[in-house]
């Protein structure tokens, strides 16, 4: 089957890469990094002027009304720059559950600020000590917890917020814990199924941009570097490399197109592309990662080079929303019957 975007989704691709082509710049990222892990400015703009932290919530309640596929567009773009804003913890996780799963109030409650990015939302599973780390979460305004067989809705201000240091400081995780706060169900079913498929697409688009941004900048150095007399973009084990890298590249990305489509269509495969794409594109962004740094040389392993951005990136992202062990586990006890 030959995949390609409709005219409206070419578009939405280029504004939002324009978007953070000229917002998202390294400076901004890492000045974000020492200050939650937000860049407040560019999440204002993203939300609020460009209207993308709803591209894939409902139209009636203050979103764009689109689909997965125009989500994990967008979520492929912030990739590519490391973008430092909660649209995972957000508008993917938090505002997918409660869409799927909230009454018609608790969606007129919450989803035109998440919308809009006037509030900002996390998600959450627990354990049974009443404790879990969410995405984002020192800055979020409100959670959607996942927790014993429940999914609800709780307010920042009634639950205790720990911080953590984090490998990737573009996305810190926070130590969410429970207690006694006051809580608003959802319908746990469709709740955490929404959040879970869409936020594991999310998670993979992302790592397709950080993935290609990788290849694209690694190819541009090759062709500059020169090394005894020839850019090292000619030697045959630096080839060898790259094209490793872009064919692990265009799995992952045939890969999420299929996984966001078949939440789209409502597809009988929806579980096997999720966890597929997941798995294969977060450890097609980790690979690409370690080959940049090595590709790059000396300056490569200095932390000042971008490149290491990029590779705390990939490495959070093979474990949010389960590793890709667990999602490859998940695939073959999904083919089992199908082989029996």
């Amino acid at each position: 089957m030959h995949f390609a975007f409709t005219d409206e989704q070419a578009m939405i691709a280029e504004t939002a890469r324009g978007f953070f082509a000229g917002a998202a710049t390294s400076e901004r990222t890492r000045a974000a990094m020492a200050g939650g892990g937000i860049d407040r400015a560019l999440w204002t703009a993203f939300a609020g002027e460009m209207g993308l932290a709803g591209v894939a919530l409902p139209e009636a309640y203050g979103g764009s009304g689109l689909g997965m596929v125009e989500a994990a567009i967008v979520a492929e773009a912030a990739g590519a720059l490391v973008a430092a804003l909660p649209f995972l913890a957000s508008s993917l996780l938090a505002g997918s559950a409660i869409a799927a799963g909230g009454s018609e109030t608790q969606r007129e409650t919450y989803l035109p600020a998440i919308a809009s990015g006037t509030r900002i939302a996390s998600f959450v599973e627990m354990g049974a000590s009443g404790e879990g780390l969410a995405p984002h979460g020192a800055v979020a305004d409100l959670f959607v917890v996942a927790i014993g067989g429940g999914v609800v809705i709780v307010d920042a201000a009634d639950v205790a917020v720990e911080a953590l240091p984090t490998m990737d400081a573009t996305r810190p995780l926070a130590r969410v814990r429970l207690g006694s706060a006051a809580i608003e169900p959802l319908d746990p079913v469709p709740a955490l199924r929404a959040a879970r498929s869409r936020g594991a697409v999310a998670l993979a688009a992302d790592s397709l941009g950080g993935a290609q941004a990788l290849l694209d900048r690694t190819v541009a150095f090759a062709q500059d570097r020169v090394q005894f007399g020839r850019p090292i973009g000619s030697f045959q084990a630096v080839k060898h490399r790259l094209a490793d890298m872009m064919v692990a590249i265009e799995q992952a990305r045939s890969a999420v197109y299929w996984a966001a489509c078949a939440i789209d269509e409502g597809s009988p495969d929806v579980a096997l592309a999720v966890h597929s794409a997941k798995a294969f594109a977060c450890d097609a962004y980790f690979d690409c990662a370690a080959a940049a740094i090595q590709l790059h040389g000396g300056i490569g392993f200095t932390w000042e080079h971008d490149a290491h951005l990029f590779f705390k990136r990939a490495q959070a992202n093979r474990t949010l929303l389960g590793t890709p062990d667990q999602h490859r586990e998940a695939v073959a006890a999904l083919m089992l019957p199908r082989a029996a």
